[in-house]
């Protein structure tokens, strides 16, 4: 998907990564992530981002919860969105402060306390019982916390396992008994996803989604609440900022930004952010058809892969669709139709869209490559820990 982006935009990263490969100093199935890439990545949307008004909460579990990734990024976007409690609790570990917990995975209720504990700017609720449970614990621990209400998403539009939410229907009623809990306090609302690249063009558009956060917003101050915060998270990126701004958004979550591997990054080479992953992988074995099968672990199954690079014999090779409901233990590849020279243990570099945490990959931090002299700084699993 973002492999000739790659190739055009950051080079320096291909070459890196094969050499890190086939050197063996980072295994098949890892992702190779450009350190000072990520940095300058988030630099662009800090920038944009005030340009326009929008405020930011930055999002990793596609980066693999990774510590250096969020030092990096927090220098620029000091604070974050965690989508559950391992990543909370990474971010917070890592330095980073939290802007938003609890938006695509409810905080359970008997982790709250330690959650509140590190003082998050917002958490999200999806219903009054969750509600009741972030009051109660607030109150144990002496504070008021301010929540998010997730507005539930318009028909088709919510991703399977991702379902929940108030419906804009009833939000007033629901409005009415979250103002009697004490300890809490409505800061706002929020939907997703609320902007999706376009499948053709690639550029950003509003879903239905943003929509119904505006109306929720609106239902929320007719019945006097002030200041109100509205996040419109899913493709936030430099390219996307004007649009949250023009509807009215106060935050974005980006997240693929980050990386340079949204929709648009992928269709269109000169966008500002640069594409700061690879993943590398080896030849495991090849079948009697002369199709030859990659090791795999880090195959995500919305990734839209297209191609493999071989840097050996700098072979280009296409990349079947894969069953989404079978592990990926190997992914072949279209046989060469040259006649190409295949060996074992030959280095394959993909680029495509990942969420690597819930991979069983390794992740490889490289720094340096903007000055031309790379370096690796350490291997790392999907959720951030150290090998």
């Amino acid at each position: 998907m973002f492999l000739d982006t790659l190739l055009h935009r950051n080079p320096g990263l291909v070459d890196a990564a094969a050499d890190l490969h086939d050197s063996g100093r980072v295994p098949p199935d890892t992702y190779v992530m450009d350190l000072d890439a990520v940095e300058e990545n988030a630099a662009v949307l800090a920038e944009t981002a005030r340009q326009v008004g929008v405020a930011l909460w930055f999002v990793v579990k596609q980066l693999g919860r990774n510590p250096e990734l969020v030092r990096a990024v927090a220098r620029h976007i000091p604070r974050a969105a965690a989508i559950d409690v391992t990543e909370t609790r990474t971010l917070h570990a890592s330095g980073a402060l939290l802007g938003n917990v609890g938006h695509l995975g409810q905080i359970p209720r008997r982790a709250l306390p330690g959650v509140l504990a590190l003082r998050p700017d917002r958490v999200t609720v999806f219903d009054l019982a969750n509600a009741r449970a972030v009051a109660d614990a607030a109150h144990a621990v002496g504070r008021t916390q301010d929540v998010l209400i997730r507005v539930e998403g318009a028909e088709g539009t919510v991703y399977p396992g991702q379902e929940g939410g108030v419906p804009l229907e009833r939000l007033d009623a629901f409005a009415e008994r979250a103002e009697a809990l004490r300890s809490l306090r409505i800061a706002g609302v929020t939907a997703f996803p609320c902007v999706l690249c376009d499948p053709v063009t690639g550029l950003p558009t509003a879903t239905p989604n943003l929509e119904l956060a505006v109306k929720a917003r609106e239902v929320l101050a007719a019945r006097g609440h002030r200041d109100l915060e509205l996040s419109a998270p899913s493709a936030t990126s430099a390219a996307s900022l004007p649009l949250l701004a023009e509807w009215g958004a106060t935050h974005g979550e980006p997240g693929h930004a980050l990386t340079g591997t949204t929709p648009l990054h992928a269709l269109d080479p000169t966008q500002p952010e640069k594409p700061a992953y690879v993943y590398v992988t080896e030849v495991a074995h090849t079948l009697d058809d002369g199709r030859p099968a990659l090791f795999g672990g880090g195959f995500y199954a919305r990734s839209h892969i297209r191609s493999a690079l071989l840097p050996r014999t700098g072979a280009r090779l296409g990349v079947p669709d894969a069953p989404a409901r079978n592990i990926d233990y190997y992914r072949l590849l279209d046989a060469p139709t040259d006649g190409a020279d295949l060996r074992l243990g030959d280095t394959a570099l993909l680029a495509f869209r990942t969420q690597i945490f819930v991979t069983r990959s390794t992740v490889a931090v490289v720094s340096g490559l903007s000055s031309g002299t790379p370096r690796l700084n350490g291997l790392y699993d999907a959720q951030g820990r150290a090998l």
